[in-house]
Formats: structure tokens, C-alpha cells, sequence
């Protein structure tokens, strides 16, 4: 079988990772590539074996998957049935079966050996989770062979929503993603991608064109923050003073470590999800045991405890050994986002990327919501560690 293919959708086609990723922008041939490795998987593997293709609705099953697999199955000669009613192809090799993701519970009462999820990211974060944990359950037909059984997804990304979650925050050696842009398909028409940017906003173009995960929530808190730009390979040296931003939330304590160098401040280090502050403040000398440690916390930090103790208390333990500078209020809101945005801008704020993912993730998803940061989002706590530490270093300390 003679199969022409863009880089991409050969690196696609031939990857056998457990779980194939391919993220791609408009018009870029990601759908081409997953029809394409369905059929192959479905003639290469032992026959009477089912390939499950998903689509979020009827519509795209109509629109894209039977028109695609049709042309594949006339294009080489394979001779096939197509079930309108029950959406099933038949052919020698086996079944496609053609499902819609409306309804995660209507996933049930068949079985397949390989599985394709195509525009996964169009669903809301977790209904996509629900529907993938359903095509799991299904992918359980056992190849005579002893090859393994695999679902691999194809997307255009929308936001950091279910695709970025599990193909780069849960990234494992199971999975192999796979990116490309629109302009690596050279078979559109010359004025297809000027057309488009002509309509989208900077953010829309990063995601729909050059196929890169981006917030396309509008309102973004941290305008200023790229990762690229801002990326820094900085960690705290042996005995280097350390600045750390804190919040204090139960089970939800987070710390953002900085390094002050050269008049910039340097995210070197993220400490989050401790139980409370003792747990924190344990974790943070166990890590930085000579360091000469300042603390910029929330000022709730003083408010006193059923047991009598305040953070701000058993911060100042002198097993710590921390010199807390805690405000008896804390800076408005606004003032913390316009401080961040500001030392980015001017090239005195950066983040270490492998120490500080979290942090990154955070900067970039922050959206507003009625006119304040979206706490629902959940990033917010490690952004007020951020903040609490930038206010005063920067602006108190006149670094800007």
C-alpha cells in the first residue's frame, strides 16, 4: 500500500506509543492522519478485530469520518459496507465503528482493540475525562498476535483544557506527543492562513495555527508573562539568600522560592499542596538547610488559630530560623497582578521552568472572572505565593 504523508502524520502513523498525541493546527491534516492509522491498524492487526473512531457529535461523523474513511476504503481498492443506521464500516479486515462522545454513557455494549479520539479538547475538561475513562473500558478485544492495545488522539488545542493536562502535565513514557502547525501542510490554498489570522486574536492564532497549547480564556491575568522569554535556568546556590512568597490555605499551602540577582528576582523553586504551615515550613528548611531564608507571606498569617497559634507563630519558631516579614495587611489585589506584570515586562522577573512548572502552568491559565482572578480555577494560591514576594522585594525593596 502506497500512502503519501506529511512528516507529521508518518510520525503519527508509525508511533506505537501506548497513547499517540497529535496536536496540530487548522487545516494541518490531523484528521487525515487518524483515519489513515485506523485503517491501517485495521489491516495490519488479526482480523474480525474492532477500530473504535471517536467524534464529538453526529454531525462530524457524517461531515468528516464517513466522507474520509469512504475515500481511504475507494482509494485502495477495499471493498466495504457502510451501516448508516448503526455507523459501522465492514470490511474483510473488520469493523470501524463510529461513535459521538454527546453522551459518556452511551459508550457501552461493544468492544474494540485500537481506539481514535478526534477533537477530544472541543469537550469541556471533565466531560472529556469521562468520556476517555469509557473508551478505555471498551478498548479490550485481544489481538491473536499479541500486539497491544492502544488509543491514540488527534485535536486542535483549545486552551489548556483536557489535552494539555494529559499529554504534558501527565505526560509518562506511555505517551508520545506529536505537534505541528498549519503552514506544514503545503496543500492549502496561498491565502488560507492569512485569511485566518486576519479574524483570530494573537492567542487564537497560537492555538488554531501554530498549534501550541495557549490561554484563549479572555481577560488573562498575567499578560505580561511568556515562557519562553521569561524562562530562566537559575537555582539557589549553597547559603544564597532566599526570598519565598507564601499563602496559607489547609492542604492547599504553596511557596514560591526566589533568588535576587543582578536587581531581577528569579523563581528557582515551588513548594505546594502542603497540609499546613508547620508541614510547609518543615518542607522548606529540610530543603534549604543553610540558606538565610526571608519570608513574605499573606498577612492572614497573623490571625489566630482555635489552638491559640497563628502561622505568623509558628513561622517565627526559631528551629526555623526565618526572618518573617509579614504586613498587617496585604497589598490590594490589583497591586500584586500590576507588580507581577510589571517586573516582567521589565526584564526583572523570570521562572525556572523545570523547578517552577506548576507556577508556569499558573501565570498563563489565570483568567478574570467578574472582574477579579478566577478562583475557581484552582491556580490562584500558588499565584498569591508569587505575588506576596514580588510586592516586597521589588517594590519595597526599589529593585524596579
Amino acid at each position: 500500500m502506497e500512502l503519501s504523508l506529511l512528516s507529521h502524520q508518518e510520525d503519527f502513523l508509525l508511533s506505537d506509543a501506548k497513547h499517540t498525541v497529535l496536536v496540530a493546527g487548522f487545516g494541518s491534516g490531523k484528521t487525515e492522519a487518524a483515519v489513515t492509522k485506523a485503517c491501517v491498524k485495521l489491516m495490519t492487526t488479526s482480523p474480525k478485530l474492532n477500530v473504535g473512531y471517536y467524534l464529538p457529535n453526529y454531525p462530524l461523523i457524517n461531515d468528516i469520518a464517513v466522507p474520509r474513511f469512504s475515500k481511504f476504503f475507494d482509494d485502495h481498492k477495499i471493498k466495504y459496507k457502510y451501516n448508516e443506521a448503526k455507523k459501522v464500516f465492514t470490511t474483510k479486515y473488520g469493523k470501524i465503528l463510529l461513535r459521538n462522545m454527546t453522551k459518556p454513557e452511551t459508550i457501552v455494549g461493544y468492544e474494540t482493540f485500537y481506539s481514535i479520539i478526534d477533537e477530544i479538547d472541543i469537550l469541556p475538561k471533565d466531560k472529556a475525562k469521562k468520556v476517555f475513562n469509557k473508551i478505555i473500558a471498551r478498548n479490550r478485544q485481544v489481538d491473536p498476535r499479541g500486539r497491544n492495545n492502544s488509543i491514540d488522539l488527534v485535536s486542535t488545542p483549545e486552551g489548556f483544557n483536557f489535552l494539555y493536562n494529559f499529554a504534558v502535565k501527565e505526560a509518562t513514557e506511555e505517551k508520545l506527543l506529536i505537534k505541528a502547525k498549519t503552514s506544514d501542510n503545503p496543500f492549502l490554498p496561498a491565502d488560507y492562513i492569512s485569511t485566518l489570522a486576519a479574524q483570530y486574536t494573537e492567542e487564537e492564532l497560537t492555538a488554531y495555527i501554530n498549534g501550541e497549547f495557549c490561554n484563549l480564556t479572555s481577560g488573562t491575568v498575567y499578560k505580561s508573562y511568556k515562557r519562553d522569554k521569561y524562562n530562566t535556568t537559575r537555582v539557589a546556590l549553597h547559603n544564597e539568600p532566599l526570598y519565598i512568597g507564601m499563602d496559607f490555605n489547609i492542604e492547599k499551602m504553596s511557596a514560591i522560592i526566589y533568588v535576587i540577582d543582578g536587581g531581577a528576582m528569579y523563581a528557582v523553586d515551588q513548594i505546594i499542596n502542603k497540609y499546613d504551615t508547620a508541614d510547609l515550613a518543615d518542607s522548606i528548611r529540610e530543603r534549604y538547610s543553610t540558606n538565610e531564608i526571608e519570608i513574605n507571606p499573606d498577612a492572614s498569617c497573623r490571625a489566630r488559630s482555635s489552638a491559640g497559634l497563628s502561622d505568623y507563630d509558628i513561622l517565627i519558631d526559631e528551629k526555623y530560623n526565618f526572618n518573617v516579614n509579614a504586613r498587617r495587611k496585604n497589598p490590594e489585589i490589583s497591586h500584586r497582578i500590576r507588580a507581577v506584570n510589571k517586573s516582567f515586562e521589565n526584564g526583572k522577573l523570570f521562572v525556572n521552568l523545570e523547578k517552577c512548572p506548576d507556577l508556569a502552568d499558573a501565570l498563563e491559565q489565570q483568567a478574570y472572572d467578574k472582574g477579579l482572578p478566577d478562583k475557581k480555577s484552582g491556580v490562584d494560591h500558588i499565584l498569591d505565593a508569587c505575588g506576596y514576594a514580588v510586592v516586597e522585594q521589588i517594590y519595597r525593596s526599589g529593585l524596579d
